[in-house]
């Protein structure tokens, strides 16, 4: 067997997780512009330039290998069938081939797995579209990628001229698997290693490691979880005052009666959004400019994200009020957050999230605005201790879990229990920072990167936006049994943007007086 990198619980969750009605993979949909007098192939370019800039990230060339009965978590190896052709496709789009019909292709296409048995990603090119642009939809598995990871691979593989980059070839040689007497001596190694630091328990805990032998036959994996498991042990053990103290001020924020009132508001109502999600999508996106949103939440007193916040408010609010299905009290929004440190491009998910009241029981769009930065402060507040934790939760493993997980996942998928359960959240906000810089793929540039992202069962609706330049790209994914054209609720956008902007536009009088 191969040697492989085995999986977090935290990456390998999004494997287990997945049924045919709800895909764990992730995606964008980017518009590119093709120079007026480019004369080449875009299709054959663009694949030459990813097969030359592979080894910049060897996830795309590594495929799954499971546990022998799934007792463990699964590893990444390097695909020694690797075929390029088996991962970026020429693929063809109907008249009129405007943005619009790509929308609804990438919908179609983003409701299909992906195949286990080859590396997790797949790109395909959309040639001849109106305004010599192309499309690309990309996807790539949850378990290999979050959006911080995301934004990173864009990149390593785009460059910031129309003249491709010279990447430098990957290094010759491989680095050997380690023998049985190797696995020995760093065990022993190891061992004197945290004896002889006794004084410092958190710095050993966090600084040992124990050799694995990276194989898959059911001898080496239970001998690798050993490891694990005492490992685990030596850094709870190390990080058990930095927990006392998060779940102390956790108790305390509970203890308290104002935290209380701001739990109360994270319960979220039910609406015909939180149900079961059927394996079709409906998706779309749309644009509004960076700089004015920046402005808009510098006024308020906020942040970027509130303001993503707030339009997602005003959006879903609109939509469900046409269908006279919003509820009186508030809906939330599930937001992510990043763990990643700066500079950390691991392909790997590094983030956990919080929940937050997003006022769609509040008019008025400035009013609406400023309870959600209210709300937004108070939830980060609350999940602040979480963080500390997080690491130590994130990546508990046991013996047999993979199969047990899939099972109950299953279960829930087929029992309709999100239809009867009272959802955790109403919606899911995500906001990626993206690069400011113009980027190009094989001389054509890159106009927008609209997130694709992922619905599931209870949360249908899925509202991701990545920054680029200066705009902020919105992807729009939902369950397409929800709502079948999902490009009703995106058009409402940049109306809901031009009204915030609106309420925070000074009175025509003050502009007057200014003028004279």
């Amino acid at each position: 067997m191969a040697d492989g990198k085995k999986l977090s619980s935290l990456d390998a969750s999004f494997l287990y997780l997945e049924t045919p009605e709800m895909p764990m993979h992730v995606g964008s949909m980017a518009i590119f512009r093709l120079p007026d007098d480019y004369k080449g192939d875009f299709f054959e370019d663009f694949k030459a330039m990813i097969v030359s800039r592979l080894h910049i990230a060897p996830i795309l060339k590594a495929r799954l290998e499971k546990a022998p009965l799934d007792i463990d978590h699964p590893s990444w190896v390097e695909d020694d069938q690797f075929d390029i052709d088996r991962h970026i496709f020429r693929a063809s789009l109907p008249q009129p081939r405007d943005r619009a019909t790509l929308e609804r292709i990438v919908g179609w296409m983003h409701a299909k797995l992906l195949n286990r048995a080859r590396p997790l990603w797949e790109f395909y090119v959309f040639e001849g579209m109106k305004n010599n642009e192309v499309g690309l939809y990309s996807k790539m598995h949850h378990a290999a990628i979050d959006g911080g990871a995301g934004a990173a691979l864009t990149n390593m593989i785009y460059d910031i001229s129309p003249i491709p980059r010279k990447v430098d070839p990957p290094a010759v040689g491989s680095k050997p698997g380690q023998e049985p007497r190797d696995i020995a001596a760093n065990l022993l190694d190891s061992y004197q290693q945290l004896f002889n630091q006794p004084l410092d328990a958190g710095k050993a805990a966090q600084n040992l490691q124990l050799p694995r032998t990276g194989k898959s036959d059911i001898g080496s994996i239970l001998f690798d979880n050993a490891m694990y498991q005492i490992e685990s042990a030596v850094r709870f053990a190390g990080n058990i005052p930095t927990m006392v103290k998060s779940v102390s001020e956790v108790l305390g924020k509970v203890a308290d009666p104002k935290s209380r009132e701001s739990l109360a508001s994270m319960v979220s109502p039910p609406t015909m959004l939180n149900k079961t999600i059927s394996s079709e999508r409906s998706f779309a996106g749309v644009s509004i400019p960076l700089s004015r949103a920046k402005a808009l939440a510098k006024q308020a007193g906020g942040k970027l994200n509130d303001v993503v916040l707030a339009l997602a408010s005003g959006v879903v609010r609109r939509y469900l009020k046409e269908y006279s299905t919003l509820p009186a009290k508030s809906l939330t929004a599930a937001v992510p957050i990043s763990l990643r440190e700066e500079g950390n491009t691991e392909a790997n998910n590094q983030v956990f999230g919080m929940i937050c009241a997003i006022a769609t029981n509040i008019d008025d769009p400035k009013a609406r605005l400023e309870a959600i930065i209210a709300q937004s402060t108070k939830s980060k507040e609350m999940s602040h201790p979480l963080r500390a934790l997080m690491p130590q939760v994130s990546n508990i493993s046991m013996l047999g879990a993979p199969i047990m997980v899939q099972i109950l996942a299953l279960l829930y998928s087929r029992s309709n229990l999100s239809d009867v359960l009272p959802p955790a959240a109403n919606i899911t906000v995500s906001n990626v920072p993206g690069p400011r810089q113009t980027l190009y793929a094989a001389g054509a540039e890159l106009l927008h990167i609209f997130p694709v992202s992922i619905s599931t069962h209870g949360q249908a609706l899925n509202i991701t936006v990545q920054s680029y330049r200066d705009q902020l790209d919105f992807g729009f994914i939902v369950g397409a049994n929800i709502i079948p054209h999902v490009q009703v609720m995106c058009d409402m956008l940049p109306e809901e943007f031009a009204a915030l902007e609106a309420a925070y536009a000074p009175p025509a009088t003050d502009i007057k007086g200014a003028a004279e």
